[in-house]
């Protein structure tokens, strides 16, 4: 009998299904969006309630559209935006609106923590920065401003992890979404409760910590009303948003990488064996004995999308780069930092600001077009030098491309010459939620570990291999963005 896996991925913007054959084949996909909310400045909140919405729906539409028998779906993977903070009660009413990622709230709070805490002590457990956009300090942010709220809560949740109990009627966290916990061990994948105690967080608080495919519950009668689900179908954990891409990219080997294209930018670098760097993000991978050594920046393809909407006139994406390719390499020393909403790794500056620097009246819009380009790899490359700090040897990655950007080739060849890797580009624009699917492939036996999940779904369409010469005329505006950001971000991101 055919068996189909459904992938849940809850981004930022919208909400993304998709049902997939065993071979990876997609049979149907559809999106759902929902608002975010800025009651404030640095506030940036969302409705776990209106993720949960946008799930029914999009997984009814994919069921319609695709014609899906709800009873060939072997198995549900869930995928989710990092560092939420959702309290809920014991039955699982959400109390408040969760602070999301991009939520800054608790940066002067942050400081004053670490008044109390040495940041060294704490890194030595979570192998992360102290800041303000992870779930501690937002939790820290609830229990000293909204006390009453904090006391209800029963349990702080993540956002895969909200889903994973409207389908199941289970709270659990899974061990790639934990890391946004600072008395969270990413190695032992335990919370260490000296630590939590220091921050006056109950660990009561928090749900137990399952593997990302284990299957923790069945959809319920109810959830299989609202979703069009069969009842008694197994959904797995999950995990975070760029860790399942990471996965649906074929990215599950020592030194392969995630070059991540959507909305943010930044690369996944699937290690053998723990490797932390303050100005980075460390977490696990969604499979076993693997981890994830990540540069998260602000600016993605977001960058690209402002450029157009505010000045491009009305043409297409397409048209746009057009615009940038007869531009030549380092784009006549015109660099643009792409620091539209601050910057995460490696400045972790909420205050940062984007900058066009080096223009004169002889250079086009075609210059500003290929610098915001430019700009973007230019920032994930910065990453992946403080990886080499770590002790990543950049040289020898093997990078794979997701998100929007994987599909423009001239911007894919950027990163190809910068960083002097190759690069493959998988076929599936559904890496995320086919990661999510895959998981939940190896937890209900459809595959027999994820090397055989990964070698049935994923296929590369093509190849990008650098070019020395161009990458040599890339370095006279690398090094000035580089020194740009370090100026700016030292004397005026203050």
């Amino acid at each position: 009998m055919e068996r189909l896996l459904l992938g849940i991925d809850i981004g930022t913007s919208s909400c993304k299904v998709a049902v997939f054959k065993e071979d990876g084949r997609v049979v149907a996909q559809a999106s759902a969006d929902y608002p975010l909310y800025y009651p404030k400045p640095g506030w940036v909140e969302q409705d776990p309630e209106e993720w949960w919405a946008s799930v029914c729906q999009a997984i009814r539409q994919c069921l319609k559209d695709g014609d899906v028998d709800p009873g060939l779906i072997a198995g549900i993977g869930l995928a989710g935006q990092g560092w939420s903070a959702i309290p809920v009660d014991v039955e699982g009413n959400v109390l408040q609106r969760t602070p999301i990622w991009l939520d800054t709230r608790a940066a002067d709070l942050s400081r004053r923590v670490l008044d109390e805490i040495p940041e060294d002590t704490i890194f030595r457990v979570s192998g992360n920065s102290f800041s303000p956009t992870y779930s501690t300090p937002k939790v820290l942010w609830f229990r000293e401003n909204v006390p009453d709220l904090f006391d209800r809560t029963h349990k702080f949740l993540q956002s895969n992890g909200y889903i994973g109990f409207k389908l199941t009627g289970n709270m659990t966290s899974d061990r790639s979404q934990s890391y946004g916990w600072h008395f969270y061990n990413p190695v032992t994948f335990e919370y260490d409760r000296d630590l939590a105690a220091r921050f006056g967080i109950p660990i009561e608080k928090l749900p137990d910590i399952v593997r990302c495919h284990d299957v923790i519950g069945t959809v319920t009668a109810l959830a299989a009303e609202e979703t069009g689900l069969k009842p008694g179908t197994p959904v797995v954990a999950g995990g975070l948003d760029a860790a399942c891409g990471t996965l649906g990219a074929g990215v599950i080997r020592h030194y392969e990488t995630q070059l991540q294209g959507g909305q943010a930018g930044g690369v996944s670098i699937c290690l053998n064996e723990p490797k932390t760097h303050p100005k980075l993000i460390f977490s696990p991978h969604v499979i076993p004995d693997r981890y994830l050594l990540q540069g998260g920046t602000a600016g993605g393809g977001g960058a690209l999308r402002w450029f157009r909407e505010e000045f491009g006139e009305g043409v297409s994406f397409d048209e746009l780069t057009k615009l940038a390719e007869p531009i030549p390499e380092g784009s006549d020393g015109v660099v643009f930092l792409p620091y539209l909403a601050g910057e995460r790794s490696p400045l972790w500056n909420p205050k940062a600001k984007a900058v066009f620097y080096g223009f004169s009246f002889k250079e086009t819009k075609g210059h500003a077009v290929r610098a915001v380009l430019e700009g973007v790899v230019f920032s994930v490359y910065h990453n992946l030098l403080v990886a080499k700090e770590a002790g990543v040897d950049i040289e020898k990655l093997d990078i794979h491309a997701m998100g929007g950007a994987a599909n423009s080739e001239l911007w894919i060849q950027m990163y190809a010459d910068v960083t002097g890797c190759p690069i493959q580009v998988p076929s599936s624009d559904t890496a995320t939620t086919l990661g999510a699917a895959l998981l939940a492939g190896v937890g209900v036996g459809v595959y027999g570990d994820f090397e055989e999940a990964v070698d049935r779904t994923v296929t590369i369409r093509r190849r990008h291999e650098p070019d020395r010469k161009r990458r040599k005329r890339y370095e006279p505006s690398l090094e000035t963005y580089l020194r740009l950001s370090k100026l700016l971000n030292e004397n005026m991101f203050v």
